[in-house]
Parts: C-alpha cells; structure tokens; sequence
C-alpha cells in the first residue's frame, strides 16, 4: 500500500495540452470553452483574454499549445545549395511572407524546419504579438511552456506513420480548409481555401482542382482528413480515405 502510494505521489504528471482556436479552447482531459466570434478574421485575442482566466488553475504544469491554423500562416521555401546558415533562411522566409502578404509580415514570428533531405523548407509565421502574449501568461502565471505548434505540424507529426509516403491532408477550420501534399515523402503544397457547410460533398472536386494547379501528372488518392464533426469516410470510394476528429488530434499526446 505505502508503495503505492509513493508510486502515485511521484508519479510524473501529464503535460496539459491545449489546443487555441478563434471559436473554442480545447483542453487535454476533455473540458472545453466555447468563445463568441468577432467577426475579424484570424482575431486570437478573445482566446487569449479567456485562456488567462483558466490557467492560473494549473500553477506548476507543464503545458504545450496547439495554434489553429486559422492563426497561422504557411509557406515552403524550395532547397537552395547556396543558402548555409540559419539567418539566410530565415532572411528567405521573411522576403516569401513579405511578397504574399505585404509589410504587415515584418510583425511577424517566422520558424521554418527541414523536411527532407535537400528537400524544401517549411516556413511558419504567427503574429508576434500572439508569441510574447502566450508566453507572458504562462510565465505570470507559473505554467511552464513546453511547446507552442501550428495544428498542420503537430497533426502531419502525429499522422506521418500513416501516410504512406504520398497523401493530402485536409484540415477543416470554421469556414476555412487547409490541404497540404506530400508526395513521396517531400512536401510539395500547403494551401488554405475557404469552404462551406457542403465542402465534404465536393471533396473529390476541390482536391481535382488544387491537383490541376500544381500540375500533377497522377492525382494522389491518399487522403487524411481531419474535420470537426463526423466524416463519411464511405462516401468517396475512390479514395482510399480516413478521417480522424480534429480535436482528439489537437489535444492527443504525441
């Protein structure tokens, strides 16, 4: 008994997970706040605002968050042999985001990570702001921080082992769609689309049409979708399709 108990006192605790999006929080352990949209696009504040009122209840955790992709933005910087140090890189990324975006993109934290072999880089950019806001909370608050991920890496992370080496994943946000490939192991798109309440009907539609995009001389049929209700995986028999709840693959341990 008294082992036990020792065993339990010193066990080591479960990092708290959180996954941040513009309509809802989303906790490991199943609890879950829901948040009024503001109508502005992408406005993490309201999320900010009520993740300082819940986590003073977890003083002494450890916790790693999860960013909608809603707040995040995307690109992949193609292999370069004459870029060698981080700071070009970097300089890449932050001249790619500019030409999108515009100078709001200098206000941005930008973070990019090999994903193959002289294979393209992927570029991550959050609002800065954002950043220093998470970190000041959890700080303040003796929360230790972990991690903070965009949702479209730590779901590939979590995905990887069944993707086969080629597939799209589909990532659904409220009125928003990220479709990411990979084709043989290399990433090779990440694109945001908007969607309505029928996106899941003409999946097979969108996926032709981003496929005519980027030129593909064979459609991938290897699709992963992660949606925020129930997903007829039987509906496109043409796909070899499966289809996981975006929540339980936010908050899920890695």
């Amino acid at each position: 008994m008294l082992r036990s108990l020792l065993k339990k006192r010193f066990e080591k605790k479960q990092e708290l997970r959180i996954a941040l999006c513009e309509e809802r929080i989303c906790f490991s352990g199943g609890k879950e706040v829901s948040l009024e949209r503001t109508g502005e696009p992408a406005n993490w504040r309201p999320a900010l605002e009520a993740l300082g009122r819940i986590i003073p209840a977890h003083k002494g955790d450890t916790a790693s968050v999860i960013l909608a992709d809603q707040f995040v933005r995307y690109a992949l910087l193609p292999w370069s042999d004459t870029l060698k140090t981080h700071e070009q890189w970097l300089a890449l990324a932050r001249h790619r985001f500019c030409a999108i975006h515009g100078p709001l993109a200098n206000e941005w934290e930008m973070k990019f990570a090999e994903t193959a072999p002289a294979g393209p880089r992927l570029a991550c950019a959050v609002d800065r702001e954002l950043v220093e806001e998470l970190g000041t909370q959890f700080f303040s608050n003796g929360v230790r921080l972990a991690s903070v991920q965009p949702y479209l890496v730590a779901a590939f992370n979590r995905v990887r082992h069944m993707t086969g080496g080629s597939c799209w994943m589909v990532i659904e946000e409220p009125g928003r769609l990220t479709l990411a490939l990979f084709l043989r192991g290399v990433w090779v798109a990440i694109r945001s689309r908007r969607a309505d309440e029928h996106w899941r009907r003409v999946l097979p539609e969108i996926i032709e049409r981003e496929s005519a995009f980027l030129g593909l001389e064979e459609s991938c049929t290897r699709v992963i979708v992660c949606a925020q209700d129930p997903f007829d995986v039987a509906e496109h028999a043409d796909f070899r399709l499966d289809a996981l709840s975006y929540q339980d693959l936010a908050i899920s341990a890695a």
